[in-house]
């Protein structure tokens, strides 16, 4: 199986990383290979990916509807982690837990975003549901500026028993919703091995997950829409919670 990826950040990070096979990298033969552009081409150099300078109208062709900024890069599926992984990784940097576990979001957009957050911020992982919630997908790594190629991300068959697991482990895990019960998140004690739960745009988190985490948080509100998208919720959290965390 070959994947497509596209975008000159999420192609540079690709292959910056080094984490998938490479086929070829795709140039569009009347591209200025400079700035961004030209670091992808000598990392392809530098790493032996062979490169193709083609037509744009053969990228247009392959890659439709996307802006794929003259440049693609074929390479092997996404490398998916185990959540042992994630917090094996904490151990070894020596650093309390802080994952972000998605509760089937769909929307490429939005899942790119809170991976692009999660990846600035240090995460150890970030943990997708296998049903009903979008993979990392080429849409997806390039709405996360290729973030994804650094961060260990995994799915699991039932987002409730890997909460379940990670609760065994010493993770407090924390549901971000609008929600009565919950506490306003910068009131909250964050400064604890983490795992941050962001529900779907509108439904919010599941029942079943929601019963699962150990408090809920929100944000507080004072404009007249009724809740902030997703991705910007879940960002402002990842980010707080990684500012507040270990200050002493």
């Amino acid at each position: 199986m070959t994947d497509l990826l596209y975008g000159r950040n999420a192609v540079r990070e690709a292959l910056r990383a080094q984490r998938r096979t490479y086929q070829r990298l795709l140039v569009s033969s009347g591209a200025q290979e400079a700035g961004t552009l030209g670091e992808v081409v000598k990392l392809a150099e530098k790493i032996g990916v062979p490169i193709t300078r083609v037509d744009r109208h053969e990228l247009d062709r392959r890659l439709r509807e996307v802006n794929h900024q003259g440049v693609a890069l074929e390479c092997g599926p996404y490398p998916y982690a185990e959540l042992a992984d994630c917090l094996a990784l904490a151990d070894e940097r020596r650093e309390p837990a802080l994952l972000l576990l998605l509760d089937h979001l769909q929307d490429p957009q939005n899942v790119g975003t809170l991976l692009r957050t999660a990846e600035i911020v240090g995460a150890h992982g970030v943990v997708l549901p296998g049903r009903r919630a979008a993979e990392i997908t080429p849409a997806v790594v390039n709405a996360a500026s290729g973030a994804t190629e650094h961060l260990r991300v995994v799915v699991v068959t039932n987002l409730a028993q890997a909460i379940g697991d990670l609760q065994k482990g010493g993770v407090w895990v924390v549901g971000v919703e609008d929600d009565e019960r919950a506490q306003e998140f910068d009131r909250a004690d964050l400064d604890m091995p983490l795992a941050l739960v962001i529900g779907a745009e509108g439904p919010g988190l599941a029942r079943l997950t929601r019963e699962r985490c150990d408090f809920l948080i929100k944000l507080p509100m004072r404009g007249q829409i009724a809740s902030l998208n997703a991705a910007v919720a879940g960002s402002i959290v990842l980010y707080h919670a990684w500012r507040v965390r270990g200050r002493a």
